[in-house]
């Protein structure tokens, strides 16, 4: 008996998603392997890394990042339409997934974005796996969109959080959807305290790109360190504020995404 095509759809949620690697692992593990994967965001990106068989280094990366880490990979961009320009993630996407082209993984592979022009949901199944990624993941106001055939992409979970109609639009007769965002505020939500690292005098900062150029000065990087992350107990930084908006209108998409197209198994790490 030919067995059921099975489309596992991954979505968004920020540092959240890492938990889709568990995910993946303990359904490799128990000898489930999808045959379409389709990712938003962080999901995008841990589905990309499963069809590459990276998922190993993906969860490496994950476990090696601390507080100062990930300040680190941080490269401000105050000249530009995101905080982030993110070429220090590109970078370490491009380690592992320079040179792969979407239509050609196994499983087959679609990674969803937001045109930022229109609205419109975009599903990206063909052209260079790691513009895609970066695409799918571009966190509107936090990373510079990204421009593919000539149109502008951010974050897909704008429009599609668990993008459960893609999977069935490629064919899947049985759908996993993973949903990290069904505790927005919840333990899951709190990830370290930005106090911990946010005062230290030695903490490595990176370079602002800005209009004149790139600037090193410590002082106004731990100032702006403060603005984006907040201070200790105090108000919330620009970043969580940003966060937790998209968080709360992602969450709100998800319910009613998936209340009209509901998967076969619904996994809420």
């Amino acid at each position: 008996m030919t067995r059921p095509t099975v489309g596992i759809a991954l979505g968004g949620g920020s540092a959240r998603g890492w938990a889709h690697i568990g995910v993946l692992n303990t359904l490799i593990a128990a000898g489930l392997e999808p045959d379409i994967v389709a990712g938003t965001s962080i999901g995008a990106v841990a589905g990309a890394c499963y069809v590459t068989r990276n998922l190993d280094r993906l969860e490496g990366f994950a476990r090696s990042l601390t507080p100062r880490r990930i300040f680190g990979f941080l490269d401000f961009n105050l000249a530009g339409s995101g905080l982030i320009t993110g070429q220090r993630l590109s970078s370490e996407l491009e380690d592992h997934l320079k040179g792969l082209r979407i239509e050609e993984l196994d499983p087959r592979f679609v990674a969803v974005a937001t045109e930022l022009g229109s609205g419109h949901e975009v599903w990206l199944n063909k052209g260079d796996l790691v513009t895609a990624l970066n695409a799918s993941f571009a966190l509107p106001g936090i990373f510079k969109p990204v421009q593919i055939n000539g149109q502008w992409m951010i974050d897909g979970a704008l429009v599609n959080p668990v993008p459960v109609s893609v999977c069935r639009a490629l064919g899947a007769r049985i759908v996993i959807a993973v949903n990290v965002t069904s505790d927005p505020f919840g333990k899951a939500g709190v990830i370290h305290d930005h106090a911990s690292f946010s005062e230290s005098s030695d903490m490595e900062v990176p370079a602002i790109q800005g209009s004149d150029g790139p600037t090193e000065d410590g002082g106004a990087l731990r100032l702006l360190h403060r603005q984006l992350f907040g201070r200790g107990k105090g108000a919330p930084g620009i970043s969580s504020v940003m966060m937790d908006a998209i968080n709360i209108t992602q969450d709100r998409i998800a319910r009613s995404r998936l209340a009209g197209d509901p998967p076969d198994i619904t996994i809420s790490p």
